[in-house]
């Protein structure tokens, strides 16, 4: 069984009620082994961290939204989001992702209700992890659309992510003017003292560690954050010359 198999298997909680759940419909039962033993799904109302399965299936929902975002999903685009699941998670998960990727794309997504959902449920760093693997798979085609990045605007907003933090993440993959101070969510006439201490605040907000709680899986891609954090202090270091 593949990691979103695993995932589906006693790890939903929230998501399985509310407008994901309503998304899901046969999958839950169709992405499960049956040659696998099976431990019973969990339903509750409420959680106190987000599990695996929550986790999983809020990504592939949302990654639907976006793929929709200029009114269309191309066969590049799947291509591109199987190769990002194969990269991340191995090939049998990718098929499963992909299983219910398609699905979900068939059917009107009510992106803000999902949000909202996910916002009442999901820890805050999990919702930032969640964020970085939607750029993630935007920019993976090295081509990404104005209707994507307003509606990952809004879902940012939508989840209760700080602008300051949906800017820092978007310079992580679209970098602008200044994208190292962006990334650090401090301003050019900051101080010397004030960027080390913008890199302390940050180096923790996303450390890996933090969606620990998700699973290796999810850990490892959110070293990819970890390491934009740091790549943006040791360039701003370097051009102040500081030791």
């Amino acid at each position: 069984m593949g990691i979103f198999g695993k995932w589906l298997v006693g790890g939903l909680g929230w998501a399985l009620g509310g407008p994901i759940g309503g998304l899901l419909g046969f999958l839950v039962g169709s992405m499960i082994d049956s040659n696998t033993e099976q431990p019973a799904i969990t339903y509750t109302s409420k959680t106190v961290r987000t599990t695996q399965g929550d986790f999983g299936v809020s990504l592939i929902v949302l990654l639907a939204a976006v793929m929709k975002a200029d009114g269309k999903v191309v066969k590049s685009e799947l291509d591109y989001v199987k190769q990002f699941f194969v990269r991340q998670f191995g090939k049998e998960s990718a098929k499963q992702a992909l299983l219910m990727l398609k699905d979900i794309l068939k059917q009107e997504i009510l992106v803000r209700d999902i949000c909202l959902q996910i916002n009442q449920n999901m820890d805050y760093s999990s919702r930032l992890q969640l964020l970085h693997l939607l750029f993630n798979v935007s920019v993976a085609d090295g081509i990404i659309q104005p209707a994507e990045i307003s509606l990952l605007e809004k879902i940012s907003g939508a989840m209760g992510i700080a602008s300051s933090d949906f800017l820092s993440i978007k310079n992580m993959f679209i970098p602008e003017t200044d994208s190292s101070y962006k990334i650090l969510e401090i301003d050019p006439s900051c101080s010397n003292d004030e960027v080390k201490k913008a890199y302390r605040r940050m180096a923790m907000k996303y450390h890996p560690d933090k969606v620990s709680h998700l699973g290796e899986d999810i850990r490892k891609t959110a070293e990819e954050k970890f390491k934009k954090v740091n790549e943006a202090y040791e360039k701003i270091k370097k051009e102040r010359n500081i030791v």
